[in-house]
């Protein structure tokens, strides 16, 4: 957590739905500028519609069939910027992509991966499941199986974009057409298959923000989609 002690600066809150990947990717672009620029700290909260995404590392070896046939599953395959290897968005899962400027908080990017970390470990508890770190990893795992992944990019001016995805209600079966994250010898969870029932999104979501809320010691104000991009 982030000077507990210290007055709390507003970070805006924005829940978009289900919204394209490229669509996001653009919406964090322009957020990044104006968040360089002096503009409030934002957390967007969304879902994509079937999309696997290659981070920097690539990770086409990860993908145990060829692009064509992730397509012909009705899925998005995308290059993306982030960091870390391939892994797969889609319906039930929460995306949080919070831009944050780093150099205003006066956290490195170390720090900034345990928090996002922290805020899922958080959230979790809250619905009383116990989930926490996995040595040499980034991410979320309860147990030996990964429950959120972890990947970001930190602009040149310390502002960050890409994020996070913890799997509610996912169809794990988008996952066995890759090696999630490039890790083979570890499974991918949902909170429903732990809990034994399906997850309401809208209120995980809650649980969330205020987890994010407490670690990055942040005030949250809630705004809509068309009021942030206004």
């Amino acid at each position: 957590m982030h000077n507990a002690g210290a007055s709390q600066e507003i970070c805006l809150c924005c829940r978009l739905g289900r919204v394209d990947y490229l669509q996001a990717w653009e919406l964090q672009k322009k957020l990044a500028y104006l968040v360089a620029g002096g503009a409030p700290d934002t957390l967007l909260l969304l879902e994509h519609p079937p999309t696997y995404t290659l981070g920097r590392r690539r990770g086409e070896s990860n993908m145990l069939v060829p692009r064509e046939r992730l397509i012909s599953l009705g899925a998005a395959v995308i290059n993306s910027d982030r960091g870390g290897d391939i892994t797969f968005h889609g319906p039930g899962q929460l995306i949080g992509y919070p831009v944050l400027n780093l150099d205003r908080m006066q956290i490195g990017p170390g720090n900034y991966l345990r928090s996002l970390e922290d805020t899922i470990v958080r959230a979790l508890a809250d619905v009383n499941v116990h989930a926490g770190r996995c040595d040499g990893y980034t991410g979320v795992w309860v147990g030996d199986e990964k429950i959120a992944a972890i990947g970001v990019k930190i602009t040149a001016k310390w502002v960050t974009q890409h994020g996070f995805a913890i799997n509610l209600n996912t169809d794990l079966d988008y996952f066995s057409h890759i090696i999630p994250c490039g890790i083979k010898d570890r499974g991918v969870t949902t909170l429903s298959r732990i809990v034994g029932h399906e997850v309401c999104p809208e209120e995980f979501v809650g649980h969330v923000a205020e987890a994010f809320g407490v670690v990055f010691n942040r005030k949250l104000v809630e705004v809509s989609g068309d009021e942030l991009i206004s």
